[in-house]
């Protein structure tokens, strides 16, 4: 299908604490603006979901006007309008979901409910470069999940693995609070352990069996817990290189051996996370050393947005007629297609 016959979807984000509104048409971004809560939330050390919740009422229909202004696309030439369902803040989710459903019934349009992780799941097949998804072995990371998902083809998925415990990024924020740095902790610990010795301390890599998928990364925020006492002087940036490369040890190995076990050819890795420095130095030279093709999302589309959702979106409208009007927001919402 050629770009111009490819749907053109309007899709909203509000799962957390950034609203995002994207303008796709088929893997193409025309335009994508993010209004982001960090500020709001930085009293707390992390997102308030009422405070939350309130920032989307306001933000949600003034960047709906900017995005369609900016590419002077009328309303009546959509195919379709999406939003995220879930999994997210239930609250911050409602805004969004009503926000599009509102839209699509006013406009006679299809309504798209998308979940979250296939967003991300998908988003590093979210250019025009990458060419559609194919079989892969996706890594989400971010600040509420790690998983590896086996991508088998848009709408069948499996998770392989999760985290036992701790997210990844919520080690990240967490660690940076116990070394002092501000929320949210996850670009502060990348920026300080540029400056760092990441062989300084020894910090545990979680469950090293060659075939054990699984992530845990509370153990290892334990660990630098308990050695902060022992430490003086400059001690951060070494800390937090070292801590840095026990979380990508972890990812990269266990992501590497998985796509090895399921017989993929593809790596696709995605969240917030995947924007780490180190993380995609080390994906990138595991994979080349192993033979494996490593699809990286794009940095812009890492952190929560919508037009990794209105990509979701332009699939499913490809793969026949769409009529989510009955689903409801779902904090909870599995990934659907999971085997």
């Amino acid at each position: 299908m050629s770009a111009a016959a490819a749907p053109l979807v309007l899709a909203i984000e509000t799962s957390c604490d950034e609203t995002a509104v994207a303008l796709v048409r088929g893997s193409t971004l025309l335009a994508g603006e993010v209004a982001s809560q960090v500020a709001l939330h930085q009293p707390f050390g992390g997102v308030v979901p009422e405070v939350a919740s309130r920032s989307h009422l306001s933000k949600i229909k003034p960047l709906i006007d900017l995005v369609l202004a900016k590419t002077g696309v009328e309303p009546g030439r959509l195919d379709g309008v999406a939003a995220t369902l879930g999994p997210g803040l239930l609250t911050a989710l409602l805004v969004g979901v009503a926000a599009a459903k509102g839209l699509a019934i006013g406009l006679g349009r299809p309504f798209i409910g998308v979940n979250h992780l296939e967003g991300h799941l998908l988003s590093p097949f979210c250019n025009d470069e990458s060419g559609p998804p194919v079989r892969s072995l996706g890594l989400i990371v971010s600040g509420g999940h790690t998983q590896l998902v086996l991508l088998e083809r848009v709408g069948v998925y499996r998770i392989i693995s999760r985290t036992m415990d701790d997210a990844a990024g919520e080690a990240f924020d967490k660690v940076a609070k116990l070394i002092g740095l501000p929320y949210p902790g996850g670009p502060e610990i990348d920026r300080l352990a540029r400056q760092g010795d990441p062989d300084k301390y020894r910090l545990p890599r979680s469950m090293p069996g060659e075939n054990n998928f699984q992530f845990s990364f509370s153990g290892l925020k334990t660990a630098v817990r308990y050695l902060l006492p022992q430490l003086s002087g400059d001690f951060r940036a070494d800390l937090a290189a070292s801590f840095q490369e026990a979380v990508v040890d972890v990812l990269v190995r266990k992501t590497v051996s998985a796509a090895r076990a399921y017989g993929c050819d593809v790596v696709g890795v995605s969240g917030g996370v995947s924007c780490n420095s180190r993380l995609r130095t080390r994906m990138a030279e595991a994979c080349a050393d192993a033979g494996l093709t490593l699809r990286l999302a794009r940095p812009d589309l890492t952190t929560d947005n919508a037009a990794m959702i209105g990509f979701v979106a332009i699939q499913r409208l490809q793969q026949g007629p769409v009529d989510d009007l009955a689903a409801d927001a779902d904090p909870s919402l599995a990934l659907a297609g999971d085997e």
